[in-house]
């Protein structure tokens, strides 16, 4: 069970969106969107003093390949996007041959995330803010990545402008959602990713990377909560004899 969808870098094909995919049933075990948990533990300053306001939508610029109804989307986009610290919820993935598996989320930016494969997967994806490590439970072994050198950088960033070109390659919008590519020009990362954002609330609902084969691996999210402050050791990578670094 790969879990391409982190580290794809040689992309030879777009990605296609298409429709959300299916989703299982709710976690009983993950608090529904808008319920809030007490947090054990504070996780920085700006939890104290919260974020700041939201940014007003920009002037449209006449030089910006995008229209300017698109500019706003795109601000709109940025600010949602921006205007949260931490994010926990369900994952569903599905694999290039149409595997499916799924587990739970927790983000915490700047640049920390763990994924955890409900079995009979056994898969643990963690990201400390420097490195990423997939650890294979059942293998007792973990593969170590520089963060910088996966798509994850995106998702993680503490705040991110996608109304810029430079990041934003292509935008495509539907009745009910809006597609984002981001493509790697880089001399050692190539590669593309598209983020697939809810057309009316602007929440990030899907990403979508494709390997070097043009193989595509989707991931959807959903039961999403904000603002909890989740427990450091949920990001320690511990470097054992069988770790591996890429």
């Amino acid at each position: 069970m790969a879990v391409v969808f982190l580290f794809a870098q040689t992309i030879v094909a777009p990605a296609a969106t298409g429709d959300l995919v299916p989703l299982p049933r709710p976690n009983p075990f993950v608090a529904p969107a808008g319920v809030q948990k007490a947090s054990s533990e504070p996780s920085g300053l700006r939890r104290l003093f919260g974020r700041s306001e939201p940014k007003r939508a920009p002037t449209p610029s006449p030089n910006s390949p995008f229209t300017a109804p698109q500019q706003v989307a795109l601000a709109n986009i940025s600010n949602n996007f921006n205007s949260f610290d931490t994010m926990e919820g369900e994952f569903v993935q599905i694999g290039p041959h149409g595997e499916q598996s799924e587990g739970i989320f927790v983000i915490d930016k700047p640049g920390k995330i763990r994924f955890h494969y409900k079995p009979p997967v056994k898969l643990d994806v963690i990201s400390d803010g420097r490195s990423v490590a997939i650890r294979d439970n059942r293998a007792n072994t973990q593969d170590l990545y520089p963060l910088s050198k996966t798509p994850l950088r995106y998702l993680l960033d503490d705040q991110i402008d996608l109304t810029s070109s430079t990041i934003v390659d292509g935008m495509r919008e539907e009745a009910d959602l809006i597609s984002l590519d981001i493509i790697e020009k880089g001399a050692l990362v190539k590669g593309k990713l598209t983020l697939i954002f809810d057309r009316k609330s602007y929440e990030l609902r899907q990403w979508i990377v494709t390997d070097a084969q043009g193989l595509n691996t989707s991931v959807a999210i959903f039961n999403t909560t904000t603002g909890k402050s989740p427990d450091p050791a949920l990001f320690r990578i511990y470097i054992s004899p069988n770790t591996n670094r890429r």
